[in-house]
């Protein structure tokens, strides 16, 4: 129960589903954490229940501002920051020819321009807390085993999540080149039983057969839990994976190894 203690951790899109389950666990783990979410609310529910160490903040991800203002929050609150989990994100399904270019620029701005700017305003903090204690820092970001293997119907989902994949790399470079004792590194999920799968329901089909049918897709039959995201995460940003950056964690029961 200690993996993560002394850490100042600060997870997007927490109110909810993976983000819900990484803070709890990394609560449970040692870990102050700074819930953001732009569902303020639920976000500060989230935080009332994991108890002392969490907190919450009312967060848009594309807003640079609002970023400066995150970061400086976990400085505020905790002194410092140790571990940012870029975690917010939104899929909007839609060919290359029926997407708009609404819906793409939205996409693009959360789920990649969003982690863009955590990495961007999370690193200095990082590197000062680290510095100042002799730690290291870790970051994380979510993107998709759907920025890995693509689908006809997901473009601009697709585009954004591989970009995460190709961001993460170069900022564990960068960081490693500067010395940094900062990793970063990508998740990279299928299917999970979060409130998202809501989405999937239509008349007379219900959850249950929802993620039946998903399971279907999956090599082990069935669709992940949060938990599985969850305990990755624990490690990833644990000093267990002090020597692991620039990597990819798929947990996807095998849908990349076909």
């Amino acid at each position: 129960m200690s993996r993560l203690q002394g850490k100042i951790a600060l997870i997007t899109g927490a109110a909810s589903g993976l983000g819900l389950r990484m803070a709890q666990r990394f609560a449970e783990q040692g870990a102050q954490v700074l819930l953001t979410d732009i569902d303020a609310e639920g976000a500060a529910k989230a935080a009332r229940e994991i108890g002392g160490k969490a907190a919450a903040f009312r967060h848009d991800v594309t807003r640079e501002d609002q970023w400066i203002a995150a970061v400086e929050e976990c400085r505020r609150l905790f002194g410092g920051l140790h571990i940012l989990v870029n975690n917010a994100g939104i899929g909007t399904p839609g060919t290359v020819e029926d997407t708009s270019l609404e819906d793409w620029r939205r996409v693009h701005a959360i789920d990649l321009d969003g982690v863009f700017l955590g990495c961007k305003h999370a690193i200095p903090l990082i590197r000062e807390t680290t510095r100042r204690e002799g730690s290291r820092g870790s970051i994380l970001n979510i993107s998709s085993i759907a920025g890995v293997i693509a689908s006809g119907r997901m473009a601009a989902y697709n585009s954004a999540k591989a970009g995460v994949r190709h961001l993460t790399k170069s900022v564990a470079l960068h960081c490693a080149s500067s010395r940094d004792s900062i990793t970063c590194n990508s998740i990279h999920p299928t299917f999970m039983d979060t409130p998202i799968l809501d989405n999937f329901q239509s008349a007379g089909v219900g959850r249950e057969e929802v993620k039946a049918k998903l399971g279907r897709q999956v090599p082990l039959g069935v669709i992940g839990e949060p938990d599985d995201v969850a305990w990755g995460a624990v490690y990833l940003c644990s000093d267990e994976a002090r020597f692991v950056t620039g990597a990819e964690l798929f947990i996807d029961g095998g849908i990349s190894a076909m």
